[in-house]
């Protein structure tokens, strides 16, 4: 089981810059800026999250229960939001490899200081060197895939 979650986990890690291009096309598309390409995405997620809850069987009853719900817990609509606008707009301007590759670095850097902390709720998990050094290689293929270029030119000329 822990298998499928680790290939589901890479599937997902698959998708974003799809789904970035995607977006990009549909504000291409639709002739407008990236809010509005974000909107219309959202939108159709929504839609899908709609039926597939129905068709899952999940309680729709829950949701009277959304007033109880803490303030920062509506979060994470707007960060959800925030990354398909982001990836919509940055995609065309900095390219897909640079824009993922700062995205994923990014999202293992958070994701250690959540494990260590158990941030939110999560569960405690060690920080090892191993897994210090792990992010460390991340940022660095994240520079090398943002400036390796440049880097290496300047190199080439001395």
């Amino acid at each position: 089981m822990v298998l499928l979650f680790l290939i589901m986990a890479f599937a997902i890690g698959l998708a974003i810059p799809l789904q970035s291009a995607v977006n990009n096309a549909l504000r291409a598309s639709l002739h407008s800026g990236s809010m509005l390409a974000a909107l219309v995405s959202f939108s159709v997620g929504t839609l899908a999250l709609l039926v597939v809850s129905a068709l899952a069987g999940q309680p729709f009853t829950a949701l009277s229960g959304l007033p109880r719900v803490p303030w920062w817990q509506w979060l994470g609509g707007f960060l959800g939001a925030y990354f398909v606008f982001g990836s919509t707009l940055l995609a065309p301007r900095i390219g897909m490899a640079a824009m993922v590759s700062l995205i994923v670095a990014g999202q293992v850097c958070s994701s250690l200081l959540f494990d260590r902390f158990g941030l939110l709720g999560l569960q405690v998990r060690g920080l090892s060197w191993i897994r210090l050094a792990g992010a460390a290689l991340i940022l660095v293929g994240a520079i090398l895939v943002n400036f390796g270029d440049r880097w290496l030119a300047g190199w080439q000329k001395s």
